[in-house]
């Protein structure tokens, strides 16, 4: 049984978020940190855009009449609005066994522990083949595009995850909706019309689920945390022991939010 970090944050700005989850990243890949695990939250609400996701696809007036954040991935995919849930991000070197191979390989591995997690909630979850995308029909909205190796309940998706491979290392993170109006990213995103957005706003809450809509009851963050680490336990067969970040983690992290998430350039750069 191999050992991992768990490390479990308190709820932070998307900047500081995604700047640790790459300052995190970094220092695995210098062999400075373990494997690490880690759960999160967001605070204030935060929109955020895959790597080449069009900044033109935010409706940046929606988005400062409601106070939330935007910020820009290391990783792939489309715009995920982060409130109301628990986020994790999974950081190893792209030599662990249980990232190793290709991309399919490591993610399907991953989902099974996701789905653990899920079914340790009592949820009635399927981990389906995701069909291929359709790039003729633009969407800006994660939850309403299928992945592969999705996790869904009662039809509907459940998780969005997205990964990056870099010299450094994997790191694929992802969100799971506790509660709340999925259609709300659907605000503070940019349409041809209002009819469009009620119409997309239809499709989405159609197509993917909160925990609490399908259990019909609520789920603590708490819990699902402790979800999480006992399905990654199991299904992976490792060690989650708590830890912090280390000073050097701490410092890298300020340092990418002041050059890189806080910054137009990145935040704005396709």
């Amino acid at each position: 049984m191999d050992t991992w970090r768990l490390i479990i944050t308190p709820p932070a700005s998307g900047a500081w978020n995604m700047a640790l989850d790459e300052a995190i990243l970094e220092h695995i890949g210098r062999g400075d940190s373990l494997p690490t695990l880690r759960l999160y939250a967001w605070e204030p609400a935060c929109l955020s855009l895959g790597h080449a996701q069009p900044f033109a696809d935010v409706d940046t007036d929606h988005l400062r009449q409601r106070g939330w954040d935007v910020v820009r991935r290391l990783t792939g995919g489309r715009a995920i609005l982060h409130t109301d849930e628990i986020t994790y991000s999974v950081i190893a070197p792209n030599d662990e066994p249980r990232v190793a191979g290709t991309v399919l390989e490591s993610y399907n591995r991953l989902a099974q522990a996701l789905l653990g997690a899920v079914q340790e909630m009592e949820l009635p979850v399927e981990l389906k083949e995701g069909k291929a995308e359709n790039r003729s029909t633009p969407n800006p909205v994660c939850f309403e595009v299928p992945s592969t190796y999705e996790i869904t309940v009662n039809g509907k998706k459940l998780i969005g995850s997205a990964q990056a491979r870099k010299k450094e290392g994997v790191l694929q993170h992802g969100s799971l909706p506790l509660t709340g109006d999925l259609a709300r990213i659907c605000q503070v995103l940019v349409f041809e019309n209002e009819a469009a957005r009620e119409d997309a706003s239809t499709r989405l809450l159609a197509r993917a689920s909160t925990v609490e809509s399908a259990l019909g009851r609520e789920v603590s963050w708490d819990t699902a945390a402790q979800a999480f680490v006992h399905a990654f336990e199991a299904v992976l067969g490792l060690s989650l022991q708590k830890g912090d970040l280390s000073g050097s983690e701490s410092k890298r992290t300020h340092e990418l939010v002041k050059e890189k998430y806080n910054h137009p350039y990145w935040i704005e750069r396709v």
